[in-house]
């Protein structure tokens, strides 16, 4: 007997798309699949919710005076405007008056609201007071009770914690992304908290939303255990470690992977140098520092960084002093294939991403808690970074990144 619910089978398909097992090649498409994926789980959620309410128990609890019994499902499909998105409605058996699904009845061809609905539990993680008055809205009448609402929305959470706790030993990845975004926290007293993200680049091209904890200041405490976290669950030495200049997280980026390239993020930098120089003199230093940046190879970089800090050490040496830190850590992107530099020599993945983020959460100006921040920035980020674009490499540039890892002392991905 199958025990495997029509929620669990749905929540699968939609986790095999998140994780990038759902669809091969290109993913253009996944933006309408999520959206197709995401309203399916969240109808066949409702629903089973929707008969626990009626049968007033859990379907592993044995009560005496129970109203009937649950007995399967019954194939049935709901037209979007993603196409038709196949369901399973719930039946029961041996109950004293019939069960009649109040959502599918009122729902009808109305799914383009609940479409919405869905996408915004997952990416804001509704309260269960909005989720209810939301499904009052799109379906005319209430449709579940204040407790299977509570269910739903416990399941969204349940989703993180999966996420947090899945092995990383297949990941062969070849650059790790680490970044921070900030929130205010109301219940710690409008106290601001970081949520640290890492994000890679596979060795198949794919891109991964490896992990997010929260920390409280991005100190270096946090990151080691940030860190340590993912290496417990099975990650192994990345080829390329990009980061800001942050003292905390290059201490344990140095200490966990020595033998990686790090690659210091030259959107941080070139808005220090910036912020270093006049005005009227920005877009002409400006553009001999993106010759740098964009030098053919490692060695013409050093060669144009030692003329242009030359050139302006006197007039501008602050500026200078800030293109000179770290200089190695800023030229290792130029020791990848070509293919490649553009993505890695800056954290703007998770940039753009956290510019999402906001646009989403701007009218939550303070989370209430840890729970409703970190299920809002899980909903966005696996949202966003579903989205990106699979990198291609050529046998040959495989061929580099080998020799390059072999150069470094790391152990083979396979």
């Amino acid at each position: 007997m199958n025990r495997v619910t029509a929620t669990e089978r749905a929540r699968k398909e939609l986790d095999a798309l998140l994780t990038g097992k759902g669809m091969a090649g290109d993913t253009r498409q996944f933006s309408s699949e999520f959206a197709r994926l995401a309203v399916r789980r969240l109808i066949q959620e409702l629903l089973e919710a929707e008969r626990t309410d009626f049968l007033g128990r859990e379907a592993w609890q044995r009560k005496p005076d129970r109203q009937g019994q649950r007995n399967g499902y019954e194939p049935a499909k709901l037209k979007t405007g993603e196409g038709e998105i196949p369901i399973e409605l719930p039946q029961v058996r041996d109950s004293e008056r019939p069960f009649h699904s109040r959502l599918r009845e009122r729902l009808g061809d109305r799914t383009e609201v609940l479409k919405q609905l869905v996408l915004e539990a997952y990416v804001r993680g509704l309260s269960t007071r909005d989720l209810e008055e939301a499904l009052t809205d799109a379906t005319g009448g209430p449709v579940l009770s204040r407790s299977g609402v509570s269910e739903v929305t416990e399941a969204l959470w349940a989703d993180y914690q999966e996420f947090q706790q899945r092995s990383l030993a297949e990941f062969e990845v070849v650059c790790l992304m680490l970044d921070g975004i900030w929130h205010t926290l109301r219940f710690q007293g409008q106290k601001r908290e970081a949520v640290l993200c890492a994000w890679c680049i596979l060795s198949d091209g794919r891109k991964v939303l490896l992990h997010m904890a929260l920390g409280n200041k991005e100190s270096e405490e946090d990151w080691l255990a940030m860190v340590h976290n993912m290496v417990e669950r099975g990650l192994r030495p990345p080829l390329t470690i990009t980061a800001d200049g942050a003292p905390g997280l290059l201490k344990v980026i140095d200490q966990v992977w020595p033998k990686s390239l790090r690659i210091r993020c030259w959107v941080h930098k070139l808005r220090n140098i910036r912020a270093k120089l006049p005005a009227d003199l920005v877009n002409e230093v400006q553009a001999e520092i993106y010759a740098i940046r964009d030098a053919g190879t490692y060695e013409q970089g050093r060669e144009l960084a030692a003329t242009v800090i030359a050139k302006y050490r006197l007039s501008y040496p602050s500026a200078m002093a800030c293109l000179a830190d770290d200089l190695e850590a800023s030229l290792n992107h130029l020791k990848l294939p070509a293919r490649l530099r553009q993505l890695v020599r800056s954290s703007n993945g998770l940039e753009r991403a956290f510019e999402e983020e906001r646009r989403r959460s701007k009218i939550i100006p303070h989370f209430f808690g840890e729970k409703p921040c970190l299920k809002l920035m899980y909903g966005v980020l696996a949202r966003v970074s579903g989205r990106w674009t699979r990198v291609h490499y050529t046998a040959t540039e495989l061929e580099q990144l080998i020799t390059l890892r072999a150069s470094l002392g790391l152990a083979p991905w396979k």
